[in-house]
């Protein structure tokens, strides 16, 4: 493995990290801020969720992109914006980041470090508004992408999460790593183990329904253009060394 793919992991594990730690342990806040009123504490926890991200891609998204997200490497590796051997070194990295945000969180507020979730989440409807969350996560960052705003991306990423926490049924998981990571925290925020696979399933599926229409709406995305996905950030060339290119920011 190479210095500046590490440095990329280690951005990607760490980011993740922090993520799982953010949406476990507000939600942890909420419920012991706001017992038994369940829209003030998923107000609580998607407000503290969106603020979060926007930070998280802030620190970590000029080293590795801030992907924090399976299905972001995926659709970037489709696009030619991340080599597909990369893509793969950086699912187990954030899976791994979000496994360990849900311990951490769990330690912050003084409870088992993992205990498996109990909620079962995976109805037709949730999984439904899987597909769509996902869908719209990543026409939010390509089409940042594509127009030259990804410096925008922070904030616009913080915002769409944090209005898909009430829009969606299954208040915007959106992401395969998070499903994993929640799994291990029995508190507001967390996901029963049989859950996870459907959600999975259908994060995935919005990523490819998404490949699709973005293909559509933005013919012309170049892998230059999903090299800045989500954040402007150096990538190796095309011959694969490691020399960074200058980081592009809109004009």
């Amino acid at each position: 493995m190479s210095l500046a793919l590490g440095r990329r992991l280690l951005a990607e594990l760490l980011g993740s990290a922090f993520l799982a730690a953010v949406v476990i342990g507000s939600g942890i806040a909420a419920q012991r801020l706001s017992p038994g009123n369940v829209g003030l504490e998923l107000f609580e926890n998607a407000a503290a969720t969106g603020a979060g991200l926007f930070a998280i891609i802030l620190m970590f998204g000029p080293v590795s992109g801030a992907h924090l997200n399976p299905v972001v490497s995926l659709v970037d590796a489709c696009f030619g914006g991340l080599t597909w051997r990369d893509a793969l070194a950086y699912v187990p990295a954030q899976i791994t980041g979000c496994v360990l945000g849900a311990v951490a969180a769990s330690g912050m507020f003084a409870t088992a470090a993992v205990s498996i979730s109990t909620k079962h989440r995976a109805t037709s409807a949730h999984l439904l508004a899987e597909v769509i969350a996902t869908l719209g996560l990543l026409l939010v960052i390509f089409s940042l992408a594509r127009t030259r705003r990804a410096a925008s991306a922070p904030a616009a990423v913080g915002a769409y999460i944090g209005a898909a926490y009430f829009f969606t049924s299954s208040t915007s998981f959106a992401n395969p790593a998070i499903s994993v990571g929640r799994m291990f925290s029995n508190t507001f925020a967390g996901i029963a183990p049989a859950s996870v696979p459907a959600y999975v399933i259908a994060q995935l599926l919005g990523g490819a329904v998404a490949i699709a229409l973005i293909r559509v709406l933005y013919p012309n995305v170049t892998p230059e253009d999903a090299a800045d996905v989500v954040m402007p950030h150096p990538t190796p060339t095309e011959r694969g060394r490691d020399d960074a290119r200058p980081v592009r920011l809109p004009s």
